[in-house]
């Protein structure tokens, strides 16, 4: 009795296509769609099991989805004048629709009721033109590349003008303070120079000689000390601006 045609939908539908260089695994895919209302059972299968891995290489495919079966060749020394004898098979069962073992379902199945499709297998080294064609496409990436790259420096760009602006603020506070400072000197100075002008009217005792010195000390060191502060506060805001 002839076989159940195929119900699955294989891409590609003939042959597994692997390119080199094969110092390394090389992967194909292989699609499998079931366009029918039936959930269907598939195993892959190949004549060379030791040279490829297969994953998934069994299982269930709902009805109206698919599965990618990737196909890995592993490396061995490539000769070109050697054809590839190597198959794959891939076999598929209907589910039944009340099905709780699939190995079951595999052991039951009758001969008729089992579908396969099978495929070659190719091997194909890059040609020099495709190499150079690659090795071009790898240059005119650089260009995007650096594009990018200047339009990552933009916002460090736009952050040091900010920065240049805080700056330029900060000089224009310091400025101002140091106006400040120069200020209270002169008030000081004048204080003083009023203070002298006082002394030399008023005859003063030792005692009071001494107390006017102790004032005038004061209110010197007083200054200093404001000015001092205001320095400080200045430095302080400056670094702090830098800092951040």
């Amino acid at each position: 009795m002839a076989r159940t045609e195929q119900v699955l939908v294989l891409e590609p539908q003939q042959e597994l296509r692997f390119r080199g260089p094969f110092t390394d695994v090389v992967t194909a895919t292989l699609k499998l769609t079931n366009p029918t209302d039936r959930n269907v059972c598939f195993k892959v299968k190949t004549t060379a099991p030791r040279r490829y891995c297969v994953r998934p290489n069994s299982g269930i495919i709902d009805a109206g989805t698919s599965i990618n079966v990737s196909v890995m060749l592993q490396p061995f020394e490539y000769d070109p004048n050697e054809k590839s004898k190597h198959k794959f098979m891939v076999q598929s069962i209907l589910a039944p629709r009340d099905m709780t073992d699939m190995e079951g379902v595999w052991k039951e199945a009758k001969p008729e009721e089992l579908m396969d499709s099978k495929l070659r297998c190719t091997f194909e080294m890059p040609l020099e033109n495709d190499k150079t064609h690659e090795s071009e496409s790898d240059k005119t990436v650089s260009p995007s590349t650096s594009v990018k790259t200047e339009h990552s420096a933009l916002p460090k760009s736009a952050s040091a003008s900010l920065d240049d602006g805080e700056v330029k603020k900060i000089m224009e506070e310091c400025r101002q303070l140091q106006m400040e400072v120069q200020r209270l000197r002169e008030e000081n100075k004048q204080i003083r120079e009023d203070d002298g002008l006082r002394k030399r009217k008023v005859a003063t005792s030792p005692s009071n000689t001494m107390a006017r010195s102790a004032m005038m000390k004061d209110e010197g060191l007083s200054t200093r000390v404001l000015a001092l502060c205001l320095l400080f506060f200045v430095i302080g805001a400056i670094i702090g601006k830098l800092v951040l």
